[in-house]
């Protein structure tokens, strides 16, 4: 008996000993498991390189807390959840908070919601159940990140118009990721990427481009960019180069700047068109000839392996606009009805450029046409639907087509690209070709580049932002103020300044997926009173049993 105690008691002491062991290991050894079958609580090795590299604390501050749908409570719980495995890559420098934006008095609820919209927050109308019926209420799905006096938004719900509520927050969920590594990596950089967007050919005013330039001023330094009068030292500084919607020609000196700096490993975005066609002339003088551009561009785009046709793309799938049908008492009647040629592109492809973003406005857009150029890679991230066809140019465009009813079978047709990236090591366009006259510095352009992207999207309008008829400001990127949605044109710019100044991959965390496992309804509807009997009694018979059992082997142990 003495033996027996006496080795208990090693056992105990051993035991003691191995869990202090463990205990002392797991302060010097760090890991976690995630036993999920797509990995949805393991962060990325970009992540995790971000969260590590942080010099001084970083904070959090998340507006999901209140009364919310269950909805919103699951992106809620989804952003503590990731959060917190944040939180323990980041060496105790992270910190994070929910709170309420929206308490206290209705005047003070309105003063936090200048304030959340002033510093970029999105918010949210959502319609609630109550006792009393729906209820409209405001909230704000974003966080804002503060480090060393800076600030950034982090807007978390992904909307897109036409998905059932379950995928835009699963959409969502996957993007918290992506959401929250780039916005910790802008704001902890060293310095802003500079974005610049050329001027001087007719392209969209600093009107026009208010809301995309205020856009990206969170993260990037995007100004306007005159290639006439730019040096290269200035070219040199920029990581991006826009071309917004030119509507006069291009000079060799000024194509031969874009091409030294594409060599340079520098990104370019075009969003041209090869068309002059514009609603506005239209109503004023109710038809016009839709005429091609001459931008002395299509050289330089077909040696980069990409061609923006003359033409124009009619889509079924297509913007509003109002149109007077009639006089009633001496005042106009205006009717909202489709226009062909304002196509809304829904993305398919699933790029992290444009993978889960709602439709993308444009104004008569032209098609593009990839070029095949050894070592260039290429891939459609924007096309038209399937209800399109195109219009030749040049042509006559009236108002009066509105009258007419479109035939689904002419337009029906494979979709057409509109939005292509091109990826690899460019020719350059000068190769065997004199340097123009007018560059007058010592630089030389080699004739294959670095490694470079380029973006082609046969519409500028995308770029271009409404104005409001009474004050005269610029609207939201991407806002229709004739029928009041929002379309998907800013987050859109926003993947492409990502996607063009990112060198680590950050945006390849936008391809991670979470399945949505849902129950099904009619199964359970039908199986309901089974399961519901089987989850109470089973657990009362096991009970029984194992009393019974215990009861049995105890008797049956003592009576001996």
């Amino acid at each position: 008996m003495v033996d027996r105690k006496k080795r208990d008691l090693q056992y105990l002491a051993l035991f003691i000993v191995i869990l202090i062991a463990i205990n002392i290991a797991s302060s010097f050894v760090f890991t976690r498991f995630d036993f999920t079958a797509e990995k949805r609580y393991t962060l990325s090795s970009i992540t995790k390189s971000e969260l590590s590299d942080l010099s001084e604390n970083i904070q959090v501050t998340v507006y999901l807390e209140g009364e919310f749908p269950s909805a919103f409570k699951r992106l809620r719980n989804s952003t503590k959840e990731i959060l917190s495995e944040y939180k323990a890559y980041a060496n105790g420098r992270l910190r994070f908070d929910f709170v309420n934006p929206l308490t206290g008095s209705q005047e003070n609820q309105q003063t936090v919601y200048q304030e959340l919209v002033a510093k970029g927050l999105e918010p949210t109308n959502l319609s609630v159940k109550t006792e009393a019926g729906l209820t409209q209420k405001i909230v704000f799905p974003a966080a804002l990140i503060t480090y060393q006096g800076k600030q950034i938004p982090v807007n978390l719900f992904q909307n897109r118009e036409g998905l059932p509520p379950e995928e835009v927050l699963n959409n969502s969920i996957q993007n918290l990721e992506y959401a929250f590594t780039s916005s910790i990596k802008k704001i902890t950089s060293g310095g802003k990427p500079r974005i610049g967007f050329t001027e001087g050919h007719g392209e969209l005013s600093d009107l026009q481009l208010s809301d995309a330039l205020n856009t990206l001023q969170s993260g990037y330094e995007a100004g306007r960019v005159d290639l006439k009068t730019i040096p290269f030292e200035g070219i040199n500084r920029l990581k991006v180069l826009v071309i917004p919607k030119p509507d006069r020609p291009f000079t060799e000196a000024e194509k031969y700047k874009i091409d030294y700096f594409l060599m340079r490993g520098g990104s370019l975005f075009f969003a041209i068109d090869n068309v002059n066609a514009e609603l506005d002339s239209l109503r004023g003088m109710g038809s016009q000839l839709a005429f091609a551009k001459k931008l002395n561009l299509d050289d330089m785009l077909f040696t980069y392996g990409v061609r923006v046709n003359y033409d124009l793309l009619a889509d079924m799938n297509c913007a509003q606009i109002p149109v007077n049908v009639g006089n009633i008492a001496g005042q106009p009647q205006m009717q909202m009805v489709p226009w062909l040629f304002y196509p809304i592109f829904v993305p398919v492809s699933k790029h992290p450029l444009v993978k889960n973003l709602d439709g993308i406005r444009s104004e008569f857009a032209n098609t593009v046409d990839t070029i095949a150029v050894e070592g260039i890679r290429k891939q459609v991230i924007l096309s038209s639907s399937p209800y399109s066809r195109l219009l030749k140019i040049p042509n006559m465009i009236s108002l009066e087509m509105i009258a007419q009813e479109p035939d689904p079978r002419e337009f029906q047709s494979r979709p057409k690209s509109v939005g292509v990236l091109l990826e690899g090591e460019f020719t350059s366009n000068f190769r065997n070709r004199p340097v123009p006259e007018e560059i007058t510095d010592n630089v030389t352009i080699p004739e294959k580049g670095r490694a470079a992207r380029i973006i082609v999207v046969g519409d500028g309008d995308i770029l271009k932002n409404q104005i409001n008829t009474q004050d005269g400001s610029p609207l939201p990127l991407g806002y229709d103020r004739y029928t009041q949605k929002q379309y998907g044109n800013k987050n859109f710019l926003l993947n492409i300044a990502d996607y063009l100044t990112d060198d680590s991959g950050i945006i390849e965390l936008r391809n991670k997926e979470i399945r949505i496992r849902l129950l099904d309804r009619a199964k359970v509807r039908d199986e309901k009173l089974n399961w519901q009997l089987l989850n109470i009694l089973l657990p009362l018979v096991l009970l029984t049993i194992f009393a019974l059992g215990w009861h049995f082997y105890r008797k049956s142990r003592f009576a001996k």
